[in-house]
């Protein structure tokens, strides 16, 4: 399979923060911003693959600092690991200030893709090359980062096993 460089995937999505995107108190609805987190992910991902893809898990969003009504909020994103059939999809949030051009990292997030085809079967994904050295440290980190989304995984199919679908107060 083909191999394919980081910047490949490179995906930058800006919007403006108006104010039906907002809560009570003017700052970006968190679940607005992790929609558009997963929305530049998939695509980072499908310019990798370019397959159909679905996700598989984020790691956990932070939110660092509140992105306001009247802000532009910008996400880059790029594949940064890969598996087999899996991308890791890094994606860093940066909100401005448009009058006074203040710029904040407002989160840092992991996603997992996976390919799939028509039939929603996992196919294989290229192999990722990282060149630069931002890309470097995130690519030799993503085994690590892999590992630990497994375990978590494991530990939430065991809380799902023992929790089960009955309704709490039966």
């Amino acid at each position: 399979m083909e191999e394919k460089f980081c910047r490949d995937s490179f995906t930058v999505k800006t919007s403006i923060v108006l104010p039906p995107d907002t809560n009570n108190y003017r700052t970006l609805f968190g679940g607005k911003l992790m929609a558009y987190i997963d929305d530049v992910a998939a695509i980072a991902a499908t310019r990798h693959a370019r397959s159909q893809v679905v996700t598989a898990s984020t790691d956990s969003v932070d939110f660092l600092h509140p992105i306001y009504e009247g802000n532009s909020v910008c996400l880059e994103a790029f594949v940064t690991y890969t598996g087999r059939t899996s991308m890791e999809v890094f994606v860093k949030v940066i909100a401005e200030d448009m009058l006074s051009g203040n710029r904040s990292v407002c989160a840092i997030s992991f996603l997992t893709m996976v390919a799939v085809d028509k039939n929603m079967k996992t196919v294989g994904v290229p192999r990722v090359i990282p060149q630069s050295s931002m890309e470097k440290s995130l690519n030799e980190t993503g085994k690590d980062r892999a590992a630990a989304r497994k375990r978590r995984k494991q530990e939430f199919a065991q809380m799902a096993e023992l929790y089960g679908t009955a309704f709490p107060w039966s």
